[in-house]
C-alpha cells in the first residue's frame, strides 16, 4: 500500500491529471464539452479524393441501360464484378476515376458513348480499441470526426488518456497522435486507439506486487 501511495503521489506532483480527466476534458460521459457536437451528414464522403476499397458498396448506374445498373460490393481482391462486362478493378481509386474505366470497358465493343455514374452507398467500417466503454467495429458514416467515433463507442472509460488518441489509416503502418475532436475526420478502414493513462499503467504493474506484500503481511505470525 506504502508503494501505490508513494507512486500515485509522484504522479501527481508530475502534473498529471486526475483518472478519467485531461488538460482538455470535462467529467461526466467521457466525451469533451469545449466543442460543439459534429453534424453527421448522409451520402457520399464529399471529396473527390476518397479511395475505394474492400467492403465498399457503390451503386452503378449506366444512363439507359437499367439492366446493367445496380449495386456491387468491392470484393476482397479489390474488384468489382459487372454484367457484360465483368470485373473491373475499384479498390485504389476514386468513383470519378471508376466511371471512368467503366465507360472504357462498355465503349470496348459494347456500347456507343456510354454515360456511368457511380456513388458509394455503404463504406467499409472502421476500428476504435483501447479505453473506451464498446469497443469493435463500427459502420463509417460520411463526414464522421474523431469526437464520433468515440461517441458511437460508448465515451472515455475512467482509464482512458481523452486527451490524445492514436488513428492509424488504412495501409499506413504508421500511427498519427491526434487530439479527439470534430475537427481531427475518421476515414473508411480506419483503426483508432484510445491509450491508457499513466497512472494505471503503473497501477497494473504495481497491482501484483502490493496484492503478494498484503498477504505476507497477514499471514505473518
Amino acid at each position: 500500500m506504502r508503494i501505490l501511495t508513494f507512486c500515485l503521489t509522484v504522479l501527481l506532483a508530475a502534473g498529471i491529471p486526475p483518472v478519467g480527466q485531461s488538460a482538455f476534458a470535462a467529467p461526466g460521459d467521457g466525451l469533451r464539452k469545449d466543442v460543439p457536437e459534429t453534424v453527421v451528414v448522409n451520402g457520399t464522403a464529399g471529396n473527390s479524393d476518397y479511395r475505394l476499397g474492400a467492403g465498399d458498396r457503390v451503386r452503378v448506374t449506366v444512363y439507359g441501360e437499367e439492366d446493367l445498373s445496380g449495386e456491387f460490393q468491392v470484393d476482397s481482391a479489390g474488384y468489382i464484378r459487372l454484367p457484360l462486362i465483368g470485373q473491373v478493378q475499384a479498390s485504389g481509386h476514386s468513383a470519378y476515376q471508376l466511371e471512368g474505366n467503366v465507360e472504357a470497358s462498355l465503349e470496348n465493343g459494347y456500347l456507343k458513348n456510354p454515360r456511368v455514374s457511380i456513388e458509394v452507398t455503404t463504406y467499409r467500417p472502421f476500428y476504435i480499441i483501447g479505453q473506451v466503454n464498446r469497443p469493435g467495429q463500427y459502420a463509417y458514416v460520411s463526414n464522421m470526426s474523431a469526437l464520433d467515433a468515440i461517441g458511437l463507442a460508448g465515451g472515455f472509460t475512467e482509464h482512458a488518456v481523452e486527451s490524445t488518441v492514436r488513428i492509424r489509416h488504412e495501409g499506413e503502418g504508421k500511427e498519427h497522435a491526434v487530439a479527439p475532436d470534430e475537427t481531427v475526420k475518421v476515414r473508411p478502414g480506419d483503426v483508432i486507439r484510445v491509450d491508457q493513462t499513466l497512472f494505471w499503467d503503473v497501477a497494473a504493474v504495481l497491482a501484483p506486487t502490493t496484492a503478494a506484500a498484503s498477504m505476507a503481511y497477514v499471514l505473518r505470525p
